[in-house]
């Protein structure tokens, strides 16, 4: 008979986060609100990664946790092979309306980025802006982006970083609503070190700019408001909170934009860093 034996953790080691759990609470977040009405705005982000990337027509891309659809169009706009992922339905409905709208071929399906229903070698070209980088299991979603990249081809990404708004504004969130122990911050995916480390093993060349996207409001409660009803993660953080909680929380987004405001009126101009990474696979 073989006993097992369940090791206890010492008083300094932190438990192995729940990424099930996890990924569950993140589907739920994508899967509320309307991002479409933020992402739209992020459409030349797209327009910008795959210029870097220099895609061909008639290149096989697949874009991964693709929201709605920003990098699927702008590859579709230049005679690309493009599918179009997402495990959030509304998500790619959007994307596929947008896709109608300017007469353009994509194929659509539901798909898990950590675990893709594609052969090895599959595309010339893998790409995600603001999307795979919030996978609950980061590794393996690395992983998958590399397998089913051909040799040769390019995998693309933006990704925010830690020092720029949207970084910030995760770890703002994160003092009234801590993460589970043991949880990677999404904007590791916006630092060389963790990129070089994910796909450099794997890849000819890693290739990461430092580039700026603004955010262009009314005002920073134009904004706020916006991110409240629509962006999925902001909206749950206000929904956990208790009303003097979401008061708190709401000031603080308030005094983080004035940190970053550029524009000398009412409205809001808030550049963003974000990286941009193209890696060429081995």
């Amino acid at each position: 008979m073989t006993a097992i034996v369940e090791r206890a953790l010492s008083a300094n080691e932190t438990p192995a986060p729940d990424l099930k759990a996890l990924k569950a609470k993140q589907h739920a977040a994508w899967s509320s609100g309307d991002y479409a009405v933020i992402g739209t705005t992020l459409q030349i982000v797209g327009e910008s990664l795959v210029e870097s990337m220099d895609l061909r027509a008639g290149q096989s891309v697949l874009d991964v946790a693709a929201g709605n659809g920003n990098v699927t169009l702008a590859a579709a706009r230049r005679w690309c092979e493009v599918t179009c992922t997402d495990y959030v339905e509304a998500l790619l409905a959007s994307a596929r309306r947008r896709a109608e709208a300017d007469g353009l071929h994509v194929q659509f399906e539901v798909a898990d980025a950590e675990n893709l229903p594609f052969a090895d070698a599959s595309f010339d070209a893998v790409v995600s802006t603001f999307g795979v980088m919030f996978c609950a299991d980061q590794d393996r979603a690395a992983a998958e982006l590399l397998r089913v990249a051909r040799p040769g081809g390019r995998i693309g990404l933006a990704n925010w970083t830690p020092e720029g708004f949207i970084g910030q504004l995760f770890k703002t969130i994160g003092k009234h609503l801590p993460p589970p122990a043991g949880v990677r911050s999404p904007a590791i995916w916006g630092t060389r070190d963790w990129v070089n480390s994910a796909f450099g093993a794997k890849a000819s060349s890693v290739v990461a700019v430092s580039r700026q996207f603004s955010f262009r409001y009314r005002s920073p409660r134009h904004f706020l408001g916006l991110f409240r009803e629509y962006y999925g993660p902001v909206l749950k953080a206000f929904e956990a909170l208790d009303a003097a909680g979401r008061e708190a929380l709401a000031q603080d987004v308030i005094d983080l934009i004035g940190r970053f405001n550029r524009s000398d009126d009412e409205t809001m101009v808030v550049p963003s860093e974000y990286l941009e990474v193209v890696v060429t696979r081995r």
